[in-house]
């Protein structure tokens, strides 16, 4: 079965891989960030860094996410550089992909020794007005 987006995925991965070859674990997140953000354009991908989201409760504002990259307007990627990832990681995740109304997105962890690589689905939710071209 072919999962949706999986010619994205798969860049994504390649190319967070490049980087996590590249520099090993060792490195706070935004080194991983700056380097997976130039690894991707060098790859010809689009993406937006440090992307602000409101947070809506009953169509009122009550706050901001911050998303680490969104890649070609399709896939939120998390970067963390933790000793290992916890529901709560996947959690907020999901809760980023809800607000901005995509599907799909990756958790990469560079603080192994190989990179940890998770997909993560969004759950069933309307997509919000003026998003990326929603």
């Amino acid at each position: 079965m072919r999962l949706e987006h999986e010619e994205l995925s798969q860049a994504i991965i390649g190319a967070a891989i490049a980087v996590h070859k590249e520099l090993g674990p060792g490195f706070l997140e935004v080194v991983y960030e700056n380097a997976l953000g130039l690894e991707l354009e060098v790859r010809g991908l689009q993406l937006k860094r440090q992307l602000l989201v409101p947070v809506l409760y009953r169509n009122v504002e009550v706050g901001m996410h911050r998303l680490d990259l969104v890649v070609d307007e399709r896939m939120v990627v998390e970067l963390k550089a933790i000793k290992s990832l916890d529901t709560v990681h996947f959690a907020v995740a999901r809760s980023y992909l809800n607000a901005i109304g995509l599907d799909h997105g990756l958790l990469l962890n560079f603080a192994k020794l190989t990179l940890e690589i998770k997909r993560v689905g969004r759950l069933t939710r309307e997509a919000i007005p003026g998003f990326l071209g929603s």
